[in-house]
């Protein structure tokens, strides 16, 4: 379920886009001195967001530099990393974790359930550090696991576990934002959920594979109504972002709160309209 809240390039000023990177380089280089080569390969964009969001939101003192990297050895590239950088790190590495588990169970892919173990035998320091955090994540991943098995389709209930995922992961310390960022991960997990399982629901369809949007599929008004949902986790997404008092780097997150986020719903969108056109051509 990752991969979905990045940024719109083309929108963005060249400054913003260097920005943007410099915190994606320095997001690499934690997990680099963290975990390893293997720490980097989790590296994520939806990450990337979260500390610039985070960064944001409590302005802590930023160290910049300069450095090469075995994907760009050619010239330096700059980044940025705080102290909100390492708890990052670790929250991309504990929900690669759980991703890489997720595909195991659902498709049997080895590879998946090998990079899982891999990741957990480098976990165990982040998992005794954040011990109450991920009670709770464990107990929503169960919840949405349990409910996959007995084929729930209730929409609301489903995503809502995941947005419980996100909520934890979202809320670092326990302070007067806690609560305005647990509903901003809710309503953004719930988001990123109801999208996964748009994306897939054909070849989950065809594969035989849980998906809760599985009873809606053949109904009328599919495509509107999924666009609706997820118009209305994002919209309450982003009034909540907007309560937060952030002033740095706020263009950047704006562009992928309004815009970014859509992406792949507007690639899944023309894959599909393709996909139409040469079925009508072919009768």
């Amino acid at each position: 379920m990752f991969g979905y809240i990045a940024v719109n390039q083309p929108e963005l000023r060249i400054r913003e886009w260097e920005m943007y990177h410099s915190y994606y380089c320095g997001l690499c280089r934690v997990l680099k001195e963290k975990y390893g080569r293997v720490g980097q390969v989790t590296l994520s964009y939806d990450m990337t967001f979260l500390l610039i969001l985070l960064s944001g939101l409590y302005e802590p003192e930023t160290v910049c530099g300069e450095s090469r990297c075995i994907m760009h050895p050619g010239r330096k590239h700059t980044y940025r990393c705080n102290e909100l950088t390492e708890y990052v790190a670790d929250m991309n590495m504990l929900l690669t974790e759980y991703k890489c588990m997720d595909d195991w169970k659902d498709d049997g892919k080895r590879l998946r359930l090998g990079m899982a173990r891999i990741l957990g035998r480098r976990t165990g320091e982040s998992r005794r550090k954040y011990a109450r955090k991920l009670e709770q994540i464990a107990a929503a991943m169960e919840e949405l696991s349990r409910g996959e098995e007995q084929g729930v389709t209730d929409l609301d209930k489903m995503a809502g576990c995941f947005g419980r995922v996100m909520a934890q992961v979202v809320s670092v310390r326990q302070d007067e934002w806690e609560a305005g960022l647990q509903r901003f991960g809710f309503y953004l997990g719930k988001f990123v959920y109801l999208m996964d399982a748009y994306e897939d629901i054909r070849e989950d369809l065809k594969k035989g594979r849980y998906n809760p949007l599985k009873e809606r599929y053949e109904e009328p008004g599919f495509e509107q109504d999924c666009r609706d949902i997820l118009t209305m986790m994002m919209s309450a997404c982003c009034r909540e972002f907007e309560q937060l008092p952030i002033l740095d780097n706020v263009e950047i997150l704006r562009n992928i709160l309004y815009s970014g986020v859509w992406s792949r719903y507007e690639a899944v969108q023309s894959t599909r309209s393709i996909s139409k056109e040469d079925m009508q051509q072919k009768k």
